[in-house]
């Protein structure tokens, strides 16, 4: 906030002075020595990073919050009903087809780890800081120190799943070796981990299926052997259904069959600090130097 005080008595002291006797010419000199000093430079600040107002308000936006916890007790009003009805599945069709029988299988909900369990803004923080970008020597040890948060509501959700017959599966693509750093850090933060079953990692071996990269799908298919999927939770297309072509229409296309699912089986969670709509605005190429990938994007915008 401006502080006017002193302004103020500036400014009365001149209206003083006006007041009394005129007031002679003062002598060059003197004028130079009381004209104002030429401002200084501004002092540098810090780089600018694109992800600075996503972090912050992944961190301190009330808002940011409210919506993981109105989406986390949407949910749960719907689960009982999910559940009931032995129709009722929310896995992909091609997830779903090798196993289409849903006839005695036990129900399940399927949860993506990061953004949508646990909070990894600290990470994103400690880049920003550091000028630097994602590592993974970086990420994996953020992840060993177990220190992620749970998101809101995350826990009391899963907790009413479990405590209702209801399997809580876990899928991440995090890397393998940071499976029990991964699987210590969500029972410490309180969820219901039953067990390495109900954890998918990155490694995970599903006979039969080749996974592409970090696609889910095969996961997601090993999943169906054994689960009737009640509802799926992530932050990522990825998360529900496999993306051939990161590209605005591969990810729109992926997504087009299932937008009624949105809010009923499947639940989008917010994340403006990482994720793969982003390479999906310079062609998927990190190899673009910084300025590019950021030209790029600002190319993306929209101004009508």
């Amino acid at each position: 906030m401006m502080k006017f005080a002193p302004a103020a008595l500036a400014a009365a002291l001149v209206l003083a002075g006006c007041a009394s006797a005129p007031q002679a010419a003062k002598p060059a000199a003197a004028a130079a020595q009381a004209a104002p000093a030429a401002a200084e430079p501004a002092a540098a600040g810090p780089a600018p990073d694109d992800n600075l107002n996503a972090v912050l308000w992944s961190q301190t936006a009330n808002e940011h919050d409210f919506i993981y916890i109105q989406t986390y007790r949407d949910a749960q009003e719907k689960l009982l009903k999910a559940k009931a009805d032995r129709r009722w599945d929310a896995l992909a069709k091609d997830d779903r087809a090798a196993h289409p029988s849903l006839a005695e299988l036990k129900p399940a909900v399927v949860l993506d780890v990061d953004e949508t369990a646990l909070d990894n803004s600290p990470y994103q923080a400690r880049l920003i800081r550091s000028g630097g970008e994602y590592n993974e020597a970086e990420w994996a040890a953020w992840c060993q120190e177990g220190k992620a948060k749970p998101m809101p509501g995350a826990v009391e959700f899963t907790k009413f799943a479990a405590d209702h017959g209801i399997a809580v599966i876990f899928i991440s693509n995090r890397a393998k070796d940071l499976n029990d750093a991964t699987l210590a850090n969500l029972r410490a933060a309180g969820f219901p981990v039953a067990g390495k079953e109900s954890f998918l990692g990155l490694g995970t071996f599903v006979e039969g299926c080749e996974q592409a990269g970090s696609e889910k799908g095969c996961r997601r298919q090993l999943i169906a052997g054994k689960y009737r999927v009640l509802m799926q939770f992530g932050d990522q297309i990825g998360d529900f259904a496999n993306v051939y072509g990161n590209t605005a229409e591969g990810r729109a296309k992926a997504m087009a069959p299932y937008t009624a699912w949105i809010g009923e089986r499947w639940f989008v969670l917010p994340n403006a600090t990482y994720g793969s709509w982003e390479p999906a605005l310079f062609d998927n190429d990190y190899t673009l130097p910084r300025g590019e990938r950021r030209q790029k994007k600002i190319d993306a915008l929209r101004t009508n």
